[in-house]
């Protein structure tokens, strides 16, 4: 069990950098933490995809979408994915749809909002380059832990 991002926030207040709040939760794990790996898309999921088909040991994917909602990167499918292939969990700054499904799925899932429009499936985009979501740069490497309070990211593993 992921250690509490208000602990976390106590005891590593100038280590942790703190989402701003808007992300809402839509997956089985409510909480999750583990080693980031990112994905820079534009109402596209190709490469969503892609990171999400290799095993995830406990890491957690953020995927810069833009912050568009005009259209979902993720949906069940992807999310059955990360779950099969041990991913803690997958943020993603823009929507995802086919909430339902990814409420089922035993993986962190947090959106911006859901939109029933699939995206473009060209791969365009970046992997692993330093992202910046919910005003906070995001860098492949970084922890990310996020809870019922929020979500956190350092640029190590933190403890109690």
């Amino acid at each position: 069990m992921p250690i509490p991002t208000a602990d976390l926030c106590d005891a590593h207040q100038d280590d942790l950098r703190v989402l701003a709040p808007g992300l809402v939760d839509y997956g089985g794990a409510r909480r999750f933490a583990g080693p980031v790996t990112t994905v820079r898309v534009f109402e596209d999921n190709g490469l969503v995809r892609a990171a999400l088909e290799a095993p995830g040991d406990g890491r957690v994917l953020v995927v810069d979408a833009g912050g568009s909602i005009r259209c979902a990167v993720m949906g069940s499918n992807l999310a059955a994915l990360a779950e099969q292939n041990g991913w803690a969990g997958v943020v993603v700054w823009g929507a995802v749809r086919d909430v339902a499904e990814i409420g089922t799925c035993r993986v962190g899932v947090r959106a911006l909002a859901s939109n029933p429009r699939k995206p473009a499936r060209t791969g365009a985009g970046d992997r692993d380059v330093v992202v910046t979501i919910a005003g906070v740069a995001v860098a492949p490497g970084d922890w990310l832990a996020a809870d019922e309070d929020g979500t956190v990211v350092a640029s190590r593993r933190l403890d109690r």
